[in-house]
């Protein structure tokens, strides 16, 4: 069994035994894992040290009530921990949330966030994803603000600990591990449907000529969900594939997003590759599959999955407030039966992996 597996059992353990998680009703993938109130729990005390991407040693001295955050995958990942309550502030991109426009807008004109509105919002802490500059993160320092950047999130295991993170810096370590288990719960699922799905060939192109490459947590959904980044080939992170690249990848399936739909298939050259000819597209939403955190993983796994492999699929997906497909595995509050049923699955498709 791999690190992952194993790491998922742990979870799982944890989160059904009851130790030190709080729990609730058991729902479906379709709503957020921790949808009430997330109080402090024992596992909440403060302050609390933790060393950012930064190597600043960033102190939170008592639970925060008013919390900035800089790049909507800190804003989805408080929403999904049940504590949007705590959020102040929320950049132009996180509008999609429930709620969100009840909150100051902190993003400048052009890109990036405002410091003057930031700085307007007091917040009591500023949670900066890794989009966010250090040139910005020392500028909110310099304001005399409490500000905790966090690393680049390349895949799930880094998305699990942005959650867990913000779960001990906020005061919802407990709704952050019920969120993790049921993310892992949900990978777990996606992953046993399409073991034994071929594998298409997958190219996520972006607008300017960029794709998206190996060391991603774009590249894990792409493979989770039964898919061959065929990028991940060429490059690590986000860079420019030259037309002849492309052709030569000959990607079967293109993911497009709404901000991208209508520009990418007639066009040169993704007009040439077998996608092209054959008017293959996944869509999904933008706002999931761009941002690094748990409900995106879900989300874009799953709905992924559903379109490369809707035989293998069908039978595990739902639909999500957000009208994307959702696998239908119960969230946060599921209980010892399902956790086994669960770690089956997990073991299941790690073997299978592992086989030469």
């Amino acid at each position: 069994m791999g690190r992952r597996p194993l790491l998922i059992l742990c979870l799982l353990v944890a989160v059904s035994l009851g130790a030190g998680v709080a729990t609730a009703d058991p729902v479906s993938a379709t709503a957020s894992p921790s949808s009430g109130d997330s109080p402090p729990t024992a596992n909440d005390s403060f302050p609390v040290t933790l060393t950012d991407a930064t190597g600043t040693a960033v102190t939170v001295d008592s639970r925060p009530e008013r919390i900035t955050t800089t790049n909507p995958s800190a804003a989805q990942t408080m929403w999904t921990l049940g504590a949007a309550d705590q959020v102040v502030g929320v950049t132009q991109y996180a509008s999609y949330l429930d709620g969100a426009e009840q909150r100051d807008n902190v993003s400048a004109a052009g890109l990036g966030v405002s410091i003057e509105r930031v700085v307007a919002t007091e917040p009591d802490l500023v949670l900066a994803p890794n989009a966010t500059s250090r040139e910005t993160v020392a500028t909110l320092r310099d304001a005399n603000l409490t500000v905790y950047h966090f690393p680049a999130a390349t895949d799930f295991e880094a998305v699990a600990a942005k959650t867990q993170t913000t779960g001990r810096l906020t005061g919802n370590t407990a709704a952050a591990a019920e969120t993790n288990a049921w993310m892992w719960q949900n990978v777990a699922a996606t992953e046993s449907q399409t073991a034994d799905a071929a594998r298409q060939r997958v190219l996520y192109p972006l607008l300017g000529g960029f794709a998206v490459g190996n060391n991603t947590f774009i590249d894990e959904i792409i493979t989770t969900a039964g898919g061959e980044n065929v990028a991940a080939s060429e490059f690590d992170g986000y860079r420019q594939l030259n037309d002849e690249t492309v052709i030569a990848l000959d990607p079967e399936v293109l993911i497009v997003t709404d901000q991208t739909e209508g520009q990418i298939l007639g066009s040169t050259p993704y007009s040439q590759t077998a996608a092209g000819q054959n008017n293959r597209t996944a869509t999904l939403s933008v706002q999931y599959l761009n941002q690094p955190a748990p409900r995106s993983v879900v989300y874009s796994t799953s709905n992924l999955s559903a379109q490369l492999h809707p035989d293998s699929a069908a039978d595990v997906s739902t639909t999500t407030e957000d009208g994307d497909p959702a696998t239908g595995v119960s969230a946060p509050g599921f209980g010892i039966g399902v956790a086994v049923a669960a770690l089956v699955a997990i073991v299941a498709s790690a073997r299978l992996r592992e086989r030469p």
